[in-house]
């Protein structure tokens, strides 16, 4: 067996640490990794760094191999989701201090005329988004 990846433990604790030292967290995201859904025109060479600082985003949640917030872009509200995958570095904007990763391998697309997820095998595309938590009034 396979031992769990520690990215999601190194985003975590980077972003942390940036937090602490007063630092502005960045992410380096591959945009063409599937699931990975963010603002279009702001990519450049297929890549998109976002600033995941509480006072840039709202709502940030790193858990269950998903990067998702609520950003301003433009002026216009907008939810980004982002498999932890598809990170490939978290850095403290000030400094340039963090860690970069592998860079992810994109999944070939599949035939035509087939199931594009692998419901048996471990590993497919984009790991499945949890849903988020909603409230609503009871009156």
């Amino acid at each position: 067996m396979l031992p769990e990846s520690a990215k999601p433990y190194l985003l975590n604790g980077i972003y942390q640490w940036c937090i602490d030292q007063g630092h502005t967290p960045y992410i380096l995201v591959v945009v063409a990794y599937p699931g990975v859904s963010v603002p279009s025109g702001y990519a450049k060479d297929g890549r998109m760094i976002l600033d995941i600082s509480p006072r840039a985003c709202h709502n940030l949640s790193m858990a269950d191999g998903w990067i998702c917030f609520n950003a301003r872009f433009g002026g216009v509200a907008r939810n980004v989701d982002v498999p932890m995958a598809a990170v490939a570095a978290i850095y403290a904007a000030e400094t340039q201090e963090g860690m970069g990763f592998a860079e992810p391998e994109i999944p070939a697309a599949p035939p035509p005329g087939t199931d594009p997820v692998d419901h048996d095998g471990p590993g497919s595309e984009a790991p499945e988004k949890p849903e988020k938590p909603a409230l609503r009034v009871v009156k």
